[in-house]
């Protein structure tokens, strides 16, 4: 079995890591990949999609696996011209992929189907969106497009609101776009990632992830900071619930729609004091909550996705751990605003009992590992309870250094109960 990943960051080392852990033992291919994955893949070189596409076709790929959400929208898309050259991929067509691309089309799909989600307003100005607010804060001000996860921005005055409204509509960060004015919504957040073939669900590990830079979830917007993943983040209850009136709509809808889908879905949810309700939909695996995830996952992963991919719901392929998975992230300095690239790495020999995975690195001229990115590492480890994956995670990442080191040192410990699961 030929596989090809589509992506260069966390999320995709640590995929490429479980396909690699896989009993088939596929031989692995990644486009672009980093110097950390070309370890375990093979780098294909290609100047787009099509090109990468016939490289696939000429060298008789199995499956290509959609890592980052980019490939799936940008031209034809990734999957669209996978089907047309014959090749499997695990990843929803361009027309489902506007799930993600664009915050409106995934509201005005979760009206449609009865899936509950927070009230929306659409503005295209700074003016519309300040009228949209009226006052109230705290607001949700999401960009409705593609941003690398940094287009949502909770404010609680209207200087904040103002100020994202500018960046997003006279500084053009995000490019072109709108902006969905949504009611803010209160309690604890959750990450539930799906794998979804034609129809049919498998719910996988529950994780939730730390999106502000600093402790006590402070600072700017990221795109995570850590996550922690575990069936017992949530009770069974909540978890029935959040299927049954959350997930299996979803699924539904997606049918009912003509909308077709085989890959990892994303749930973003909030679990407010009414109940569960989605707070956004990706088109594939959270990151970092795929570094968290991954760990506790057994079984044949490569198997499981080349069967879905070519419409074969094999659920069995795949279980997971109990326990607790905790994901510390390693950031550059500047981050999330810019990165400092080139900075040398020490510490990474000699840790033990944990995953170390690469985000944002590369070889330098001396063959050392240096930062080259934003999010440059993430420390995994794993546990049966939260306190000892807690303990573990942080202090391997205690043990790496490297100028201008950013961290988080709450991730696992903020937001749960003074008595540990």
């Amino acid at each position: 079995m030929k596989i090809l990943v589509v992506g260069k960051g966390g999320r995709e080392h640590a995929l490429l890591r479980a396909f690699a852990d896989s009993p088939s033992k596929p031989e692995l291919f990644c486009h672009p990949g980093s110097d950390a994955i070309a370890e375990i893949a093979t780098r294909v070189d290609a100047t787009d999609l099509p090109t990468l596409v016939d490289w696939m076709t000429r060298h008789s790929i199995d499956l290509c696996v959609a890592g980052e959400e980019s490939c799936l929208v940008e031209g034809i898309g990734l999957t669209n011209l996978c089907q047309s050259s014959g090749i499997p991929c695990w990843g929803p067509p361009k027309e489902t992929a506007r799930l993600e691309a664009s915050k409106q089309f995934a509201k005005e799909f979760m009206l449609r189907h009865g899936i509950p989600t927070g009230s929306s307003t659409l503005v295209s100005s700074v003016e519309e969106g300040m009228a949209a607010i009226g006052g109230h804060y705290p607001t949700v001000l999401k960009f409705d497009g593609l941003a690398a996860g940094k287009g949502v921005a909770v404010c609680q005055n209207a200087s904040e609101a103002k100020e994202f409204l500018e960046e997003v509509f006279e500084k053009r960060r995000f490019g072109d776009g709108r902006v969905l004015v949504e009611e803010f919504l209160e309690g604890p957040e959750l990450s539930l990632i799906a794998a979804v073939v034609d129809g049919r669900a498998l719910p996988l590990v529950p994780a939730r992830d730390y999106k502000r830079a600093l402790d006590g979830d402070r600072g700017s917007n990221t795109g995570g900071m850590g996550a922690v993943a575990s069936r017992d983040l949530v009770d069974a209850e909540t978890l029935s619930r959040i299927e049954r009136e959350i997930v299996r709509p979803t699924v539904n809808g997606l049918v009912s729609d003509g909308l077709p889908y085989r890959g990892f879905l994303y749930f973003g949810l909030m679990l407010t004091p009414d109940g569960p309700k989605v707070i956004e939909y990706n088109c594939r695996f959270g990151d970092p909550e795929c570094q968290a995830v991954m760990p506790l996952l057994r079984g044949d992963l490569a198997s499981f996705c080349l069967d879905g991919a070519m419409g074969r719901f094999n659920a069995d392929r795949i279980s997971f751990a109990d326990g607790w998975s905790v994901c510390v992230v390693l950031a550059s300095a500047g981050y999330p605003a810019t990165s400092r690239n080139g900075d040398p790495i020490s510490g990474l020999d000699g840790l033990t009992g944990v995953v170390v995975i690469h985000s944002g690195t590369r070889r330098g001229p001396d063959g050392r590992w240096e930062t080259c990115g934003g999010r440059v590492l993430a420390v995994v480890a794993t546990g049966s309870t939260r306190d000892s994956a807690v303990a573990a995670a942080h202090a391997a990442a205690d043990r790496i250094r490297f100028d201008g080191l950013q961290r988080r040192r709450d991730i696992g410990i903020l937001h749960f109960d003074s008595v540990n699961p």
